[in-house]
C-alpha cells in the first residue's frame, strides 16, 4: 500500500483585524514557524521606497499595466489608495494552491471579502479582535508610528472594521500574544488537514479497502 500524501490543495489563509490588534506580528510568527506558508505579494502602481526589492516586497507596475490586468479580471482583489493602486494577482495564487502550497493574505476586511468571493472553496478567513478599543489605542500610541490624529482616525475606523467580523470563519481576541498565536496556528493546522484539501485521501482509502486481511 502506498503511503503517499499527495496530491493536496493549498490553504488560502486570510487574516484581518483593525490596525493595532496584532495581525501583522501574528502573521510574521506564523510564517517564521511554517516555512511552507507563503505571503501573497501585492502589485502596486507606486514607486519602490528605499530598501524595497521588486518582486519581494511588491510587484511594481505602471498604471497602464495595472488597468490592463483589471480589464482581464486578473486580480483577486484590488483597491485605489491615495492615488495609487494595489492588488493581488490571481495567477500566482492559483498556481500555488494547485501545487499544494499554502498562501497567507494579511489584508483588510474589504480585501478579504473580494478574495473569498473569488475563491470560496479555498479561502479561510480569520478576524482578530482587540481586547478593547482603549487597549487598541494604547498599542497604537506605544508603537509610536502615527500622529495623534492618525491614531484617533484608526480607532474610529476600527469600529467599522469590527462590524464585519461576522463574515469571517474564525474570530478570536488577541489579549495574549502567545495564546493568540497558538489559536492561529491551530486554525492553520486544522485547515491543512481538511479532507477537501487532501486529494490523496480517496486513493489511499481505496488502497486500504482493497487490502487482503
Amino acid at each position: 500500500m502506498s503511503n503517499d500524501r499527495t496530491p493536496r490543495r493549498g490553504v488560502l489563509l486570510i487574516v484581518a483585524s483593525p490596525s493595532g490588534a496584532g495581525k501583522t506580528s501574528l502573521c510574521r510568527r506564523l510564517m517564521a514557524d511554517h516555512r511552507g506558508l507563503e505571503l501573497s505579494i501585492s502589485m502596486t502602481t507606486r514607486a519602490p521606497r528605499p530598501g524595497e526589492v521588486p518582486d519581494r516586497d511588491y510587484h511594481f507596475v505602471d498604471h497602464a499595466e495595472f488597468q490592463r490586468l483589471i480589464d482581464a479580471d486578473a486580480f483577486l482583489e484590488w483597491a485605489d489608495v491615495h492615488g495609487q493602486r494595489y492588488g493581488s494577482p490571481r495567477g500566482p495564487i492559483d498556481r500555488a494552491l494547485s501545487e499544494g502550497r499554502d498562501v497567507l493574505f494579511d489584508i483588510d476586511w474589504q480585501g478579504a471579502a473580494q478574495v473569498a468571493a473569488k475563491c470560496p472553496e479555498d479561502a479561510v478567513r480569520v478576524f482578530i479582535l482587540p481586547p478593547s478599543l482603549e487597549e487598541l489605542r494604547r498599542r497604537l500610541v506605544t508603537r509610536s508610528q502615527d500622529a495623534e490624529e492618525v491614531i484617533e482616525r484608526r480607532i474610529r475606523n476600527a469600529k467599522g472594521e469590527i462590524e464585519h467580523c461576522d463574515a469571517f470563519d474564525y474570530v478570536f481576541v488577541n489579549d495574549d500574544f502567545d495564546r493568540s498565536y497558538a489559536e492561529l496556528a491551530h486554525i492553520y493546522h486544522a485547515e491543512r488537514s481538511s479532507r477537501r484539501r487532501n486529494l490523496w485521501v480517496a486513493g489511499y482509502k481505496a488502497s486500504l479497502l482493497s487490502e487482503s486481511v
